[in-house]
């Protein structure tokens, strides 16, 4: 078995990807393929992590857990999901991004130190993610208690992967820009599933139905029907010629109101980002999923 990790990241994927897979979960599970409702394992893999404290579980524990997550202890590939698995929301950024990323991914996959793993991460435009992530927690935290003296200029995402492959060294791990994903979803979707390419699943325009107006989801809908795309690429040009005609200003754009930012703050982020994500492309164990 093998045993894949969708670890968010916060304010990217805001449990789309695996409210798409829950759904689908009967055909997924004639491939193999155990998609199990998160109520199941996100405390009990975070209680079971804080006790071993590290250490490897035993051959007994492994087993319990496995037992109280999974019904059929057959199958070849179990995913799971949460955003927290890096961290807790209030703990994302404390002077970098994920500073202890590394162990703590590290700390969960030692509840099964025999089984294979793979990680799945989504990451975000520190210009549009620092907001979104204030945005959660400002009810309970000033923005000065939220940025905490850190250097915002200094934020890398190739820093949580490097701490990620360091610490779980040979466990693949697939990147894709949040920003990317309406042209990318089904693709990301299988990366995460692992099922068949004849496999058609239900229900997977759920973020194309939250930026589109109109009837411009129908009007794909029924384009790629009668015209089924010949690639990959083909595809996305169609997605993206209907994004161009139909999708909604307000619902892709972003207002950026924190404290002492300017559009040259926002421009400086975004270079950064940018080049960040061309050293995380040609980084090694690592598989970044791009337009």
């Amino acid at each position: 078995m093998r045993i894949v990790y969708h670890l968010g990241a916060h304010c990217t994927d805001e449990e789309r990807l695996i409210r798409c897979l829950l759904k689908n979960r009967s055909v997924l599970a004639e491939q193999g393929i155990h998609v199990p409702a998160p109520t199941r394992y996100r405390r009990l893999l975070r209680d079971t992590a804080v006790q071993l404290r590290g250490a490897p579980a035993s051959v007994e524990t492994q087993a319990l857990v496995i037992e109280q997550i999974m019904d059929d202890d057959t199958a070849g590939r179990l995913i799971l999901s949460w955003d927290s698995f890096l961290a807790f929301p209030q703990w994302a950024l404390r002077g970098r991004l994920y500073g202890f990323a590394g162990e703590r991914i590290r700390a969960f996959t030692q509840i099964f130190p025999h089984i294979e793993a793979e990680f799945f991460l989504a990451i975000r435009n520190p210009a549009t993610w620092l907001p979104a992530l204030y945005e959660k927690q400002r009810n309970s935290r000033s923005y000065e208690e939220f940025i905490e003296g850190t250097d915002i200029s200094q934020l890398r995402w190739s820093d949580v992967v490097s701490q990620i492959t360091a610490e779980n060294s040979g466990a693949p791990l697939t990147i894709w820009c949040d920003e990317d994903t309406p042209l990318i979803w089904p693709e990301v979707l299988q990366a995460v599933g692992g099922y068949s390419d004849d496999t058609r699943l239900e229900e997977t325009d759920e973020l194309l139905s939250l930026i589109m107006a109109g009837d411009g989801l129908t009007r794909l809908r029924n384009y790629l029907a009668s015209h089924p795309p010949a690639s990959v690429s083909q595809r996305r040009r169609v997605v993206s010629a209907f994004l161009d005609k139909f999708a909604m200003a307000e619902r892709i754009t972003m207002e950026f109101a924190l404290p002492g930012w300017t559009q040259e703050t926002v421009d400086r982020l975004t270079r950064t980002y940018l080049e960040d994500i061309e050293l995380i492309r040609n980084m090694p164990g690592v598989t970044l999923i791009s337009p």
